[in-house]
């Protein structure tokens, strides 16, 4: 005796060893046994051999008409051997009758199953649909062949070109051009960028990062819907200064600039002014959504996106030969100790007399011109050289507070790029690559000097009550990271007892937040709490700290990706294949006239601070990786260097260079995250975004 029966929706055969009633033990062909409910049993039969009779039923299923059979289905509940005997002839034998079962279990459009071995006729409507589904499916799945083919040939469909960032960054795994990229890689045993790559989908490595980076970051594009332009709701008084800034040539965000008063007089007030667009731009106003969306300028060689609209900036910008409305900090300072003594804040129109460049002072502005070793043939001579005396002073406090000096062992970079016209670059430029070694005189000037505002106006926001977003560090032990919140708490990392960002409020929503915050303070007083437009725990100064961390952390990722291509393009342009380098981690190195940080196999047991040479076999522009093996050992002795968590913040920036895609051809995960932004290292120099040297400021 046999049996054919349901196991989970599958139908297997076996002989039956043992009929108990209501449950029944079967050995099938393989020899396994195994106990089955009675009730799953769907057909009892003598003969033919349980494999014979799959086999049979299998074929004769093969040739069954579904929509004959569904014609000539009963109507209402029926079994399948009721089917097998409409459908082949009143004395099917057991075969037809399992080929009757296996069909209507096969077509669930068609017959729905409603109980042991009983089914019923779907309803015409539902057939209907569900043959046009199934037809659709079938010409998906053809066009998903069709474009692997092309693929697996050399050519991309328009339709894969089209979709290409978000196949490869975030993916859709239903849609079929996803599939196509997917079946065409495990047939071509490739990695799908590089399978995109042969087929014509990426005919420019930096319009490749460039897009992708728009495509996650700016889907909406980078304009700007019309604003009106607006203007300060009160009369400024005008300060009584003659101001300058100091910056790149190429800066047109003019956030910051400093005026000095009273030079031999034992007291010298020091003026630190600050655009000030919080005058006009509302909390709660259109153009304050937008800064919000955007959180900050990006910026990359020769080319930024800007955080406020062009006009807003013009209007707001500390030109030279203008009055220009700003939030003005002045601190009154011994002359002869370098301390300060008190501070006061104010809303003014202040006179810009000149924006000085620094690529163009740098050469003239040096140490020994500012302590008087030298002659001093520039503009504002004096106001620099005690501006300078005062920025080292400064430093060296926070210094000793922060328990160590801050060694700058390395220099920036600019990238220069051969285009006047303005233009957004295509990659195909020549780029050079200008050093410029950290702590030059001007950069120490307007870094101290920003540092001593965000650190003082942090704590006459602390001392008011108003909440303001700070950025703090708890100790500079290794893997304390800087971290954002609405707290005044203390930043190890700089050596200050609170610090936010106030100085840059044409490029960094945080900054122009915590303007509005200030500007409340100096209008209001003791009362400012009650006018502030975010007051204590406020959820939408927790979102603004929120959606600031991602934003930056994702600009920060993209600004060193490109300035990483644009050096490996340096690279090939200047046929370069060996450099010189300094071991910074074991297995890391960083190039010494070079802003390139690459893993060197050969280093792994070699102190910080070794000097190496390597030879570069390989660059992919694409993934942005250098292939590079050591070439010779120059100096096993450590030399010291800087910060342990610039080291960390420089491992993350080969981490952030790394391409990273969601497609995944196995189809089986979930996509992976883009790269992590390299470590915080605060550094807030007037010129641009905290440190970097762009020429695009």
């Amino acid at each position: 005796m046999y049996a054919l029966f349901d196991d989970a929706g599958k139908f297997h055969a076996a002989r039956v060893l043992h009929d108990a009633g209501t449950s029944l033990h079967l050995e099938l062909d393989s020899g396994r046994r195994v106990k089955v409910k009675a009730q799953h049993v769907l057909l009892r039969f003598e003969q033919p051999t349980p494999a014979e009779l799959l086999e049979r039923a299998r074929a004769h299923a093969a040739d069954i008409d579904l929509d004959l059979a569904w014609q000539f289905a009963p109507e209402g509940d029926f079994g399948f051997a009721d089917l097998a005997r409409e459908y082949f002839e009143p004395q099917a034998g057991t075969d037809k009758q399992a080929a009757a079962l296996l069909c209507l279990a096969e077509a669930p459009h068609y017959f729905r199953r409603v109980g042991k071995g009983l089914f019923r006729k779907a309803p015409e409507e539902t057939v209907k649909a569900a043959l046009a589904a199934i037809e659709r499916k079938r010409k998906i799945a053809a066009q998903i062949d069709t474009w692997a083919g092309e693929l697996v040939e050399g050519r991309c469909p328009d339709v894969v070109r089209e979709q290409l960032y978000r196949i490869l960054f975030r993916p859709d795994k239903n849609a079929p051009e996803y599939k196509a990229v997917v079946e065409a890689a495990r047939r071509s045993q490739s990695a799908p960028l590089a399978l995109l790559t042969r087929a014509g989908a990426i005919d420019s490595p930096y319009q490749f990062h460039w897009r992708r980076f728009l495509f996650e970051q700016f889907p909406g594009g980078t304009g700007f819907a019309g604003h009106e332009l607006p203007a300060p709701a009160e009369a400024l008084p005008l300060a009584a200064v003659r101001a300058f800034s100091i910056d790149d040539s190429s800066t047109t965000e003019i956030d910051d600039a400093l005026s000095v008063q009273g030079l031999g007089s034992g007291t010298v007030v020091l003026g630190i002014h600050i655009a000030a667009p919080g005058l006009a731009i509302a909390a709660d106003s259109p153009l304050a959504r937008v800064a919000q969306e955007r959180q900050s300028t990006v910026y990359l060689p020769a080319w930024k996106i800007t955080m406020l609209p062009d006009e807003v900036v013009a209007a707001y910008t500390l030109a030279e030969g203008r009055d220009c409305p700003a939030l003005s900090l002045y601190v009154s300072i011994d002359e002869a100790t370098l301390e300060p003594r008190r501070h006061e804040t104010r809303i003014e129109r202040v006179p810009v007399a000149a924006n000085l460049r620094h690529d163009r002072l740098d050469a003239l502005v040096t140490e020994a011109a500012l302590v008087g070793e030298a002659a001093a043939a520039f503009d504002f001579a004096a106001e620099l050289g005690f501006a300078f005396r005062l920025a080292r002073a400064l430093k060296a406090r926070r210094e000793a507070v922060r328990g160590r000096p801050e060694l700058a062992t390395r220099p920036d970079y600019a990238f220069r790029l051969d285009r006047d016209d303005g233009g957004e670059p295509d990659g195909s430029e020549r780029v050079s690559i200008v050093p410029r070694e950290r702590g030059a005189p001007l950069d120490l000037i307007v870094s101290e000097a920003m540092i001593l505002a965000n650190s003082t106006w942090g704590g006459w926001l602390a001392e008011l009550g108003v909440p303001g977003i700070y950025r703090s560090q708890a100790s500079l032990a290794p893997g304390i990271k800087v971290r954002m919140g609405t707290r005044a708490l203390p930043h190890a990392g700089l050596g200050v007892p609170q610090y936010l960002w106030a100085t840059s409020p044409l490029r960094r929503a945080v900054d122009l937040a915590n303007q509005w915050q200030l500007i409340a303070c100096a209008r209001h007083g003791r009362t400012a709490a009650l006018a502030a437009p975010f007051k204590p725990r406020d959820a939408t100064l927790y979102a603004l700290v929120s959606a600031f961390d991602a934003a930056h952390a994702a600009y920060g990722a993209f600004q060193q990706g490109i300035e990483r291509y644009w050096t490996l393009r340096w690279l090939q342009q200047n046929d370069v294949h060996e450099i010189d380098a300094t071991v910074i981690k074991p297995g890391l190195v960083r190039a010494e006239t070079l802003p390139l940080v690459l893993p060197l196999v050969g280093t792994e047991s070699m102190a910080r601070g070794a000097r190496v040479r390597l030879r570069v076999n390989a660059i992919d522009l694409l993934t942005l990786e250098v292939h590079a093996l050591l070439a010779a050992r120059l100096d096993e002795t450590a030399t010291a260097l800087e910060d342990e968590a610039e080291a960390e913040a420089e491992e993350a920036e080969v981490a952030a260079g790394a391409l990273q895609l969601a497609i995944d051809v196995d189809d089986d995960a979930s996509g992976r995250a883009a790269a992590a932004a390299a470590a915080d290292v605060d550094v807030d120099a007037g010129g641009d975004s905290d440190g970097h040297v762009s020429p695009a400021t």
